[in-house]
């Protein structure tokens, strides 16, 4: 009997891809120690190279750290990244360094928490095929706080104004659960706890249809920013019967003619020192190799 396939398994909506997260920092130094050195990250060498701004590649997403005031994302970023033990030791080598800010990391069961110098938040886990798909470095997700009965509405947000399919998860708290892009989520989990006012960081994520949720987001008065030819922004989250605001965090939406779609990012490998030099070792491999490819 021929193998049947779940092919809806591979739909993605409307968002096909989730590049960056972006909040501004105040200090690069510092902020070099703790996503380069420290998660073991790598600086983009092409883009963004002066002291106005610096992008952190992660796979094939990215931090944007412009400079300006600290923001700090109200809920925290999930990375994956390969190899807990070399991940303790680098973020254990910038503590001193470190001190005086509100850096800090601990162990969890299924993750290391690591917090930058200014706040924010990321979750480093282990690479997963199941849980995560075939990374071994990279955003699978960002995760916002939201005030608690808020989910339900944002997870119908999604799929009425932008094509993004959305699911409503309830287990460890109430979550809105918004496909962004191949194995890459934006999480809206429910919390009763007292959240600061939105200090303007963003997200980014390209769509395919460009034009559909730009004239939807339109007629609701939702379009906060109009960039350029493939470029756009809306901030707020609002309730499709009542137009009550739900949540704010600014959506830089691109299209996928954007000449930056997809652009190659550049991945060190950060346990190659000058120390255990191996030629043809540089680079990371950001995705699980050809021997554990899923064969479902």
């Amino acid at each position: 009997m021929q193998q049947q396939f779940d092919r809806a398994a591979e739909d993605l909506g409307n968002s096909i891809h989730f590049e960056h997260v972006n909040v501004t920092i105040p200090d690069q130094r510092l902020a070099t120690l703790f996503y380069v050195a420290g998660l073991g990250l790598t600086r983009d060498p092409y883009l963004m190279v002066s002291d106005s701004n610096m992008w952190v590649n992660a796979g094939r997403s990215q931090f944007h750290l412009p400079h300006g005031g600290a923001q700090v994302l109200r809920g925290h970023t999930g990375i994956v990244i390969t190899g807990r033990a070399a991940l303790l030791e680098r973020l254990a080598s910038v503590a001193k360094k470190l001190e005086g800010t509100a850096f800090a990391y601990r162990e969890r069961n299924d993750h290391v928490e690591a917090v930058c110098p200014w706040g924010n938040r990321v979750r480093c886990y282990e690479p997963d095929a199941a849980r995560f798909g075939r990374i071994t470095l990279g955003i699978p997700y960002v995760e916002f706080d939201v005030p608690v009965g808020t989910a339900k509405a944002i997870s119908a947000f999604y799929p009425a104004i932008m094509g993004m399919q959305a699911e409503l998860v309830n287990g460890d708290g109430t979550v809105a659960r918004v496909k962004a892009g191949k194995n890459q989520y934006l999480q809206f989990r429910e919390t009763d706890r007292v959240q600061p006012d939105y200090d303007g960081h963003h997200v980014q994520i390209y769509i395919t249809d460009f034009s559909g949720p730009y004239r939807r987001l339109g007629e609701r008065g939702l379009i906060s920013q109009e960039d350029n030819q493939y470029q756009y922004r809306f901030r707020d989250i609002v309730d499709l019967d009542s137009g009550k605001h739900l949540f704010t965090v600014e959506h830089e939406v691109r299209s996928a003619t954007h000449p930056m779609f997809m652009r190659p990012l550049v991945n060190r490998n950060p346990a190659e020192t000058n120390r255990t030099y191996a030629p043809g070792h540089e680079e990371w491999a950001w995705a699980m190799g050809p021997d554990e490819y899923d064969r479902r």
